[in-house]
């Protein structure tokens, strides 16, 4: 019996081992997801990936579209680039858990030139005014 608890006990400890992942491990996880179910609809969007900084604890996000590099297209994307990035984190496509790690993610939203049309650098802060705008939104919603 006694050997039986030990062959146990000690099955539970290893799958408890391979269960916890480090942040390193779940930034190339989110990656890999990211890159192989990745869709982002919208209007003149082509593709899109991800790609890992390890040693910096960052992602990139890379959004490729067939627009053109012009002041108009700067600005209207500019404007609705906040809206994009909450439904990003909404859809887990920007890991909330991650970034409470410390994780950061660089967002390009860029032109069919390679050319970036609007960016922004989501971490602790940036998630915070995210949400903030978001539960804005659902006060003035109520009223």
């Amino acid at each position: 019996m006694k050997k039986i608890t030990q062959i146990a006990f000690a099955i539970v400890f290893a799958l408890f081992l391979v269960s916890c992942k480090n942040t390193k491990q779940k930034i190339q996880e989110h990656v890999s997801n990211y890159n192989n179910s990745s869709s982002i609809k919208g209007s003149g969007i082509t593709s899109t990936a991800a790609k890992a900084f390890l040693n910096d604890s960052r992602i990139e996000i890379r959004i490729e579209t067939n627009l053109e590099e012009n002041d108009a297209n700067k600005l209207a994307y500019k404007e609705s680039f906040p809206d994009l990035l909450k439904e990003m984190i909404k859809n887990n496509q920007i890991s909330t858990e991650l970034i409470n790690e410390g994780v950061s993610f660089d967002v390009y939203f860029l032109a069919y030139n390679n050319v970036i049309l609007a960016k922004q650098l989501v971490d602790k802060q940036e998630l915070a005014v995210l949400e903030g705008t978001a539960e804005e939104n659902k006060e003035t919603a109520k009223l």
